[in-house]
């Protein structure tokens, strides 16, 4: 077994526009949904969306091995394993010098924050929720079902809206592999014909999560075949290749080499557990 170095972390997986030309302009760069969906609201096309579905780490709603009860409270985003903590999504992400904080909104709901940044050269929106540990099923769901393209959503940043759930070009979930401790009966099939690229950290997400997309029409980038720390540098590098259109390989380099270098192990370690594709 690969040395660790956050050994918490590897418990918890281990069972995580004033002209009437401007207006055309802008016209031109409005895209809808699917006619056919409720609510549908016209968003920026050019303006592409990263959408990330972050479970957070639960010692008490979660299957898992506790963690110290710090990083292990659910509804705690400030202090979580997987959000406020040094290697947490927001953290990280807020100290990557190729993310720019646009806003943090506080939810009350199944989610308890939500965070939204925009790239410093491309013109991408990254958005990220941080799901109640408590509802890691329903983070589950929803990343399925967004994934597919069942679930389209658009989001107002001051003047811009910009698509999200199915209308986001990548999605990602990064936390506890719940499918290894509930079941889904929903059915997650593709109904818009677009493929979408998905990146999921979580202990043996391929093996637990890949049945559930098989008629997604998704493009798997980074998934993994065996325990894993789910932490957000692995996400970042993935995603720092995926805005340079590298190919599903480069990408998964990526990932595997900010694996090696945090997680204190080799990068045919890290490669043998993260992986890409079908």
């Amino acid at each position: 077994m690969m040395k660790l170095l956050h050994f918490p972390i590897l418990l918890f997986c281990f069972l995580m526009l004033a002209c009437s030309n401007d207006k055309s302009q802008k016209a031109a760069k409005i895209s809808k949904n699917n006619s056919k969906e409720k609510n549908t609201i016209p968003f920026e096309s050019d303006a592409k969306t990263i959408h990330i579905f972050v479970a957070l780490c639960d010692n008490k709603y979660q299957g898992i091995v506790p963690v110290p009860d710090k990083i292990g409270n659910g509804q705690d985003p400030d202090n979580n394993l997987y959000w406020g903590s040094a290697f947490g999504v927001r953290s990280y992400f807020k100290k990557s010098k190729e993310w720019k904080l646009v806003e943090t909104r506080k939810l009350k709901s199944e989610k308890l924050e939500r965070i939204i940044f925009k790239h410093i050269t491309k013109n991408y929106y990254l958005v990220a929720d941080a799901y109640d540990g408590k509802f890691i099923k329903e983070a589950t769901v929803d990343f399925l079902n967004s994934s597919s393209g069942n679930n389209k959503d658009t989001l107002k940043i001051r003047k811009t809206t910009i698509g999200i759930g199915g209308n986001s070009k990548l999605l990602a979930y990064v936390g506890h592999d719940g499918l290894m401790d509930f079941q889904l009966n929903e059915t997650f099939e593709n109904t818009d014909k677009v493929k979408r690229d998905v990146i999921i950290l979580a202990c043996y997400s391929k093996n637990y999560f890949s049945p559930h997309l098989a008629k997604a029409n998704v493009n798997p980038l980074v998934w993994t075949i065996n325990l894993m720390a789910p932490e957000a540098y692995t996400l970042h590098d993935a995603i720092s290749g995926y805005l340079l259109n590298e190919s599903n390989g480069q990408i998964r380099t990526r990932a595997a080499k900010a694996y090696s270098k945090y997680q204190k192990c080799s990068e045919k370690a890290a490669r043998n557990l993260l992986v890409t594709s079908w």
